[in-house]
């Protein structure tokens, strides 16, 4: 198998698990994970990343301290939101929430059960680790977009290591909580979150895939 080809498989093989078993992973193998990550290229190799991770009673701790903040307490991100979804963008959004309803029977207009299976999020979807992905402020919009490539490079190397991963928008959306919580610096940014364990394969969140564009449709040719 060329190169390509391994590559292409861990890719294809890779999705955002929500449900996974509590089993740790060794700190040997997330250290081999990050390690892996860390060779993705930067802007002036600044490598803006920095990763607090969590283990056993520590998740647990974070697990339960998240949840209940986002019961009662609005989003109050460190970056802005997107303002909106609109046209392709929107209609993708939407088909991975109907697949992800539809795969843990959510029925349509269900309000209440649509927001309970949200609030899987502050609970991590049970994963044992969970990795705070921060950026140095002063880079702005140009760390968050290394820091991007960085969260890619885990979830992949993640995956050729039989990892599952979740990266998660959500968690991120409580800044001042985890900040707080894991007293980070008020000059870095909290970008996301990865959850992470082994996948819980037999749960029905994890029973989908969503489906990815052609090369045709996101690229402009220029000849």
């Amino acid at each position: 198998m060329s190169d390509f080809d391994t590559l292409n498989a861990i890719l294809s093989a890779r999705y955002s698990c929500r449900a996974f078993l509590p089993d740790d992973v060794t700190q040997d193998t997330i250290t081999d994970i990050a390690q892996a990550a860390q060779k993705v290229p930067s802007w002036c190799n600044a490598q803006p990343w920095q990763l607090t991770i969590t283990s056993g009673q520590a998740t647990d701790r974070f697990r339960d301290a998240l949840f209940a903040h986002a019961l009662t307490n609005a989003p109050k991100p460190d970056m802005e939101w997107p303002s909106s979804y609109i046209g392709v963008y929107k209609d993708r959004r939407r088909a991975c929430g109907i697949q992800l309803y539809g795969a843990v029977g959510v029925e349509k207009g269900d309000h209440t059960a649509s927001a309970k299976q949200m609030m899987e999020n502050y609970r991590l979807f049970g994963a044992p680790h969970v990795a705070i992905v921060t950026s140095p402020a002063e880079l702005g919009p140009y760390g968050a977009m290394d820091c991007g490539g960085f969260v890619t490079a885990f979830a992949l190397a993640a995956a050729a290591k039989g990892v599952a991963s979740i990266a998660q928008a959500a968690v991120a959306a409580h800044a001042p909580m985890v900040r707080d919580h894991f007293a980070l610096p008020d000059d870095r940014l909290i970008l996301c979150a990865i959850s992470f364990g082994y996948a819980d394969a037999d749960h029905p969140a994890n029973s989908f895939r969503t489906q990815r564009e052609i090369p045709d449709t996101v690229i402009d040719w220029n000849i």
